[in-house]
């Protein structure tokens, strides 16, 4: 069964940081390419940045240079470390695999206040 879980996420300052981790089951993660979404409130899910099983990695415009997505494969966990946080980085957060086919987790809440 494939399953998403995330966590990590919180109540931080504007420029502060935070670390998500996202632990997978059911997958073959070593060749997957993973990814982080987000939904903001009133806003469709939108994806913010994947990880190929080489270990490139592809952002979204407005985190380059604040957000970086890693993977371990022993663990089959990804994690996306964001930095400089901006109020508009308010949403819920998943994991899944890219493209999202599979069924989504309950995310992690990430709040930025100004």
């Amino acid at each position: 069964q494939v399953q998403f879980v995330e966590s990590g996420g919180g109540l931080v300052q504007s420029g502060g940081s935070l670390r998500l981790s996202c632990a997978t089951s059911g997958i073959i993660f070593s060749i997957t390419r993973l990814a982080w979404y987000r939904q903001a409130p009133g806003k469709k899910r939108e994806w913010v940045a994947d990880i190929r099983r080489d270990g490139r990695t592809d952002y979204t415009d407005s985190v380059k240079d604040r957000f970086t997505i890693s993977k371990d494969d022993v663990n089959k966990t990804v994690y996306l470390q964001m930095n400089i946080l901006k109020p508009e980085d308010t949403a819920v957060y998943y994991c899944n695999v890219e493209p999202a086919v599979l069924a989504w987790g309950q995310g992690t809440q990430v709040t930025v206040s100004s």
